[in-house]
């Protein structure tokens, strides 16, 4: 067993595995959203006849299995592409119907589907993040990358910037390296790559590239930082107020608008029973909505202040803890209704983010970009 472990390599981040993990995550998240949509608005409809019921989930694990051949078959790097959107729809169309797989009477509609999905959705999210961390810069890391990216000298479509990407790589091998052999390699692959046999084509931008540079500038020449703060304490004034908001009119109805009383009447609201044990989790949520709420309406208020590191500070744990915590008890008791709310939290976050990218991370061996005056702060 030892000498069977012993001759297996040791597994390598591929390049670009984040790119492709994204492309699989983003999939997958439409997909659940979408199908969930279009079953709602058609009102449910089955593709078969009395006696053959041809459920989407047939179709996702088709897909699976075709995303798992293309790999294995082709060589070119646009296959994991391909892969990561092809395995991205197939998981949602599978895990979309788990509800029918985890009850004895095939319930499409089982409170738990709904933060079970969520919940595989979040730790494959984690998993991105843990993929997207720098590896370990070792030499033979190095060389994996290197020679994926010479690939694009087969297809004639290595640019400028890739081939600049590979000489680094190389170089870095032929400096750090104490094999002889991955030197030796390395310092032929970069006379290789230096010389005049290999052309470079000229950079250009990909699609969402230039996308994502158009936006930049729109909102560097439209939405100037202040504009930026104002609508951030806007999204998180609203999303707190809506939560306070919410808990008060539970608590309301609960205590002075029914005959009965208060906890019997908050799992009503709730839409559950005391003989489900959904009572704990009901009392969790409802403190956890509390406190996001209260987290989210204190961040706009440094915003508004002017307090932009505090503000993020309080908005980035809030909508954390919400994303992470909340939502899974949101979905169980409110089902895919959350979805709406989960991706208004999620656009703030990656906004708050990026307000924090772009304003208050220094560029190295600069200070932060100026808010304005001191006037202007306290105004703000």
């Amino acid at each position: 067993m030892n000498t069977l472990f012993s001759r297996v390599p040791a597994p390598v981040k591929r390049a670009g595995a984040a790119h492709y993990l994204r492309l699989s995550l983003l999939s997958f998240a439409a997909t659940v959203i979408l199908v969930r949509l279009f079953l709602a608005l058609t009102g449910y409809p089955q593709l078969g006849n009395s006696t053959l019921h041809i459920a989407h989930v047939l179709w996702g694990g088709l897909l699976l299995f075709i995303a798992s051949l293309l790999p294995l078959i082709l060589a070119n790097r646009w296959v994991y592409a391909v892969s990561g959107v092809l395995s991205g729809v197939g998981a949602g169309l599978f895990i979309d119907e788990v509800g029918k797989f985890i009850t004895r009477n095939y319930d499409y509609f089982y409170p738990p589907a709904a933060p079970i999905i969520y919940g595989f959705f979040l730790l494959t999210v984690l998993l991105y993040f843990e993929v997207r961390r720098l590896p370990a810069s070792d030499a033979r890391t190095e060389l994996y990358h290197a020679l994926d990216g010479l690939e694009e000298v087969l297809d004639h479509d290595l640019s400028m910037h890739e081939r600049a990407e590979v000489e680094g790589q190389l170089a870095s091998v032929t400096r750090g390296s104490a094999d002889p052999e991955l030197v030796q390699l390395a310092g032929v692959l970069l006379t290789f790559v230096r010389s005049a046999a290999v052309t470079a084509t000229r950079d250009e931008a990909g699609f969402w590239e230039r996308l994502w540079q158009r936006l930049e500038t729109w909102q560097e020449r439209h939405i100037r930082r202040r504009l930026f703060r104002y609508l951030l304490v806007a999204g998180l004034g609203a999303l707190g107020l809506v939560a306070i908001v919410n808990l008060l009119q539970w608590v309301v109805t609960a205590f002075f608008r029914t005959s009965l009383g208060p906890l019997s009447a908050l799992l009503v609201l709730g839409g559950v029973s005391a003989s489900t044990g959904g009572v704990a989790w009901l009392v969790v949520r409802v403190v956890l909505e509390w406190v996001v709420g209260v987290a989210l309406l204190v961040a706009a208020r440094f915003f508004l202040i002017g307090q932009d590191r505090r503000g993020f500070r309080f908005a980035y744990y809030g909508l954390l803890l919400s994303l992470m915590t909340v939502n899974l008890l949101v979905f169980y008791f409110d089902q895919f209704r959350a979805v709406f709310s989960t991706l208004a939290q999620f656009v703030l976050l990656l906004a708050s983010l990026y307000y924090r990218q772009r304003y208050l991370t220094p560029a190295p061996g600069k200070e932060p970009a100026p808010a304005g005056s001191r006037q202007e702060e306290r105004l703000a």
